[in-house]
């Protein structure tokens, strides 16, 4: 099986054949940095991550931009709102969106252009399209002409005159056809502007895309990314400049990742399920958050919601705790992937990035690693195997993202957690363990019995080896 990617604008799956060979350009929009991110950037940010790595694995070379948005209509009204300037509202943004895109442990995109920094490229697109005539301008507005191309609505599957008839179209005068969209904006007192042969002003949203795209991989690439909700009309008029103004389909493939649902209800700020990503991290380990975006297909729907976040920490646990204890055990002894599971996890990755069945390879991976593990601690495994099925969990953690921090760090703090969460301190549970343990010695088994079950009790389960008494946290 080769890579095969589920292309929006035709609707299906096609075989991927890059422009060139061993090589893929690949353009994700990213954020408008007004305000903070919400889980929707986060879905974003994990579904391309993913793909970044995925396609890295598969043996190509990765060519990967996600642009800033830092001229904007939302940014001019929240800096006046703030009484701060453009520039600070904009720096302040940009080093959040770092501070939580880092948390999930998102890979540093090759390129990440401003828009502002690609103001004469923009204008030199504008220039072509009135020159093909395809923009007009309007005063000292510049606007393309919706009507004067004719593959307009391909990628949203939609047609002119049921945009007309939804008439849900800005109204401008200046416009000569409602379904108009502006490449170049006027001026407007207070407003960040730079010079054009129009006048002084600043770029419509939709150009940005095409010129930094075409400055950074060309005017065709291979893959251009982003939500659903930027398929019409962003990634519409994007098509319609690009193409307008080289000639040609700009993209080969487009890819969208579904939206997210908040309690099964669309996430919206007015109906008060509306989180940041700042807020969910603070309440649950954001490499959880990242495992529970993964276990859906990028292109289906997901629900977020905090018992599914609840139960993504606790098989985070769970994959630290097989890591640790196969990392003790195997004292350095190296292996390699097995090759039926290095091809169930390629299958997955190449069946349009199937995080999903990528995720049920990776706890195959663990649980046969476990069981392993548990014969070796009675003298019948095989360290070599054991030593294969370590590489091959680390290698597909790897490219899940996973596995970010050494896994005897990452159990200790998470055990302080979980007690808090259950309102007991280590130090209690590792006391009642000991009782418990004086207690099977003193073979007064009945008391052995009710301590396990007072921990069970309480979501504490515990594990017996030759070595001594182990424990975890399994509910809340």
């Amino acid at each position: 099986m080769s890579l095969r990617i589920y292309n929006s604008i035709s609707g299906q799956k096609e075989a991927f054949v890059p422009l060139k060979d061993g090589e893929v350009q690949m353009y994700v929009c990213g954020v408008t940095v007004y305000d903070r991110c919400h889980i929707g950037h986060a879905r974003a940010g994990v579904a391309f991550d993913f793909v970044f790595r995925a396609l890295s694995y598969l043996g190509y070379k990765v060519t990967y931009v996600r642009n800033f948005t830092d001229v904007d209509d939302k940014i001019i009204n929240r800096a006046a709102e703030r009484e701060i300037s453009c520039d600070e509202l904009v720096k302040e943004n940009i080093d959040a969106f770092y501070e939580d895109m880092d948390s999930l442990f998102l890979k540093r995109p090759t390129h990440e252009p401003r828009a502002t920094q690609y103001i004469p490229q923009m204008q030199e697109i504008i220039k072509t399209l009135i020159a093909k005539g395809l923009a007009y301008q309007a005063g000292g507005d510049v606007f393309f002409s919706v009507n004067r191309f004719p593959e307009y609505g391909k990628l949203s599957k939609r047609n002119l005159d049921d945009l007309l008839s939804g008439a849900r179209v800005a109204v401008n005068e200046s416009k000569n056809d409602p379904l108009d969209f502006a490449l170049w904006k006027a001026a407007k007192p207070g407003e960040p502007k730079w010079p054009s042969p129009w006048g002084e002003g600043r770029p419509g949203w939709h150009i940005e895309c095409s010129a930094m795209g075409r400055e950074l991989l060309g005017e065709v690439f291979d893959i251009h990314g982003g939500g659903k909700d930027l398929v019409f009309p962003h990634h519409e008029n994007e098509i319609a400049q690009s193409h307008g103004a080289c000639g040609k389909p700009p993209v080969r493939y487009w890819m969208h990742n579904g939206f997210v649902n908040i309690n099964k209800e669309k996430m919206s700020k007015s109906l008060g399920n509306f989180f940041t990503i700042r807020e969910v991290t603070q309440k649950f380990d954001p490499e959880a958050v990242r495992l529970y975006l993964l276990g859906t297909h990028y292109r289906s729907p997901i629900d977020f919601a905090d018992g599914y976040l609840a139960e993504a920490e606790h098989h985070l646990d769970r994959l630290y705790a097989v890591a640790h204890r196969a990392e003790k055990m195997l004292a350095g002894t190296k292996g390699e992937m097995p090759p039926e599971m290095e091809a169930d996890f390629t299958q997955a990755l190449e069946d349009d990035f199937n995080s999903a069945t990528a995720m049920a390879v990776l706890s195959e991976t663990v649980n046969s690693l476990n069981a392993e593990c548990d014969l070796i601690e009675r003298k019948k495994g095989d360290v070599k195997k054991a030593a294969s099925l370590f590489a091959a969990l680390m290698e597909i953690g790897g490219v899940l993202g996973i596995f970010n921090r050494p896994a005897e760090q990452y159990l200790n703090l998470t055990r302080k957690k979980r007690a808090a969460e259950i309102g007991m301190s280590e130090e209690a549970i590792e006391s009642l363990i000991q009782k418990r343990i004086d207690a099977r010695k003193a073979k007064d088994f009945a008391e052995a019995d009710r301590i396990r079950n007072e921990l069970t009790e309480k979501g504490i389960e515990l594990k017996d080896s030759p070595k001594g008494t182990d424990w975890s946290i399994l509910a809340r």
